[in-house]
């Protein structure tokens, strides 16, 4: 199995962090820290200990690939995973993610866009929408 340290700019980037701060936080250099980010080079085993702390997480969540679900139980928020826009700008939801939201094949979903916050999707139900 290959190791990939993918999820380590987001965690960086939602902690408001540079990855010169990341360096000086676990003592090595900036270019370290873009490299791991890169998948150019591994962290060693103190580094990944001292990022999964840094970051409020586990060493597992840094390095598995996001397909892997991860739940805050006290607010229900969830992170389902990374999926990519096809050439038609479509996507595939995770399956856990239509799960929870009971997310069913024929469902509408209303679209919602802010360009300072990103986008929200919300489940319609199977509802016929005025335009597609």
């Amino acid at each position: 199995m290959a190791i990939q340290f993918s999820n380590l700019k987001m965690y960086r980037v939602k902690a408001g962090m540079t990855q010169e701060d990341v360096a000086e936080k676990l003592s090595v250099s900036r270019q370290a820290v873009a490299k791991w980010e890169r998948g150019e080079s591994l962290p060693d085993i103190e580094s990944c200990i001292g990022l999964s702390e840094l970051f409020g997480t586990t060493v597992d969540m840094l390095v598995r690939n996001m397909q892997v679900q991860a739940r805050n139980a006290d607010d229900g928020k969830h992170v389902f995973g990374i999926s990519k826009i096809n050439e038609k700008g479509q996507i595939t939801l995770p399956a856990e993610c239509r799960k929870v939201f009971g997310i069913k094949p024929g469902d509408s979903m209303l679209v919602l866009g802010d360009e300072d916050k990103g986008i929200a999707l919300v489940n319609l139900g199977n509802v016929t929408p005025e335009t597609e």
